[in-house]
């Protein structure tokens, strides 16, 4: 099993941040439900360090990234420095960890971020109506998906 241990401290930082980015990353893509998508995201990293103990994703979800969202100018600044910098967290892992581990962190950036995008509905009136993820999250999660390497999920498809 690959360990944090063997990452230096930057390395280890753009792990952790991984899915958080992909998960702010659509948060960001549509106005609205930023406390939802939050408690949504808390919620998957919370399931994940009771799956996953042990593991590889039991370290990164142990302790949640100390990010700074701030430390990004705008959505877009954040859509694109993001995604570049979970592309190279990938990289990381892929340098460092088994195909399995690699695999199940990009299910798991994948979760968080699905999570994030199904937290709150968007349009109708009053919870009444509206979609379960709009087009600007789609859109979003199709970005993450194919910085990953792998198919969007379906809509509903959470699974951690």
């Amino acid at each position: 099993m690959t360990t944090k241990a063997e990452f230096n401290a930057e390395e280890w930082q753009k792990v952790l941040e991984g899915a958080a980015l992909a998960g702010l990353i659509v948060i960001t893509a549509q106005r609205g439900g930023t406390l939802r998508e939050s408690m949504s995201m808390a919620k998957a990293y919370a399931e994940a360090r009771k799956e996953h103990q042990g593991e590889l994703i039991g370290e990164v979800v142990a302790s949640p990234p100390q990010m700074n969202p701030r430390r990004f100018s705008s959505a877009e600044d954040l859509r694109t420095r993001g995604l570049a910098e979970l592309r190279e967290a990938v990289e990381l892992l892929d340098s460092k960890a088994t195909p399995e581990e690699v695999d199940e962190y990009k299910r798991f950036t994948m979760t968080v971020a699905q999570r994030a995008a199904e937290a709150d509905k968007s349009g109708g009136f009053l919870g009444i109506g509206g979609e379960r993820v709009s087009d600007s999250e789609r859109e979003a999660l199709a970005a993450i998906a194919e910085t990953l390497g792998v198919e969007p999920p379906a809509e509903g498809a959470t699974s951690g």
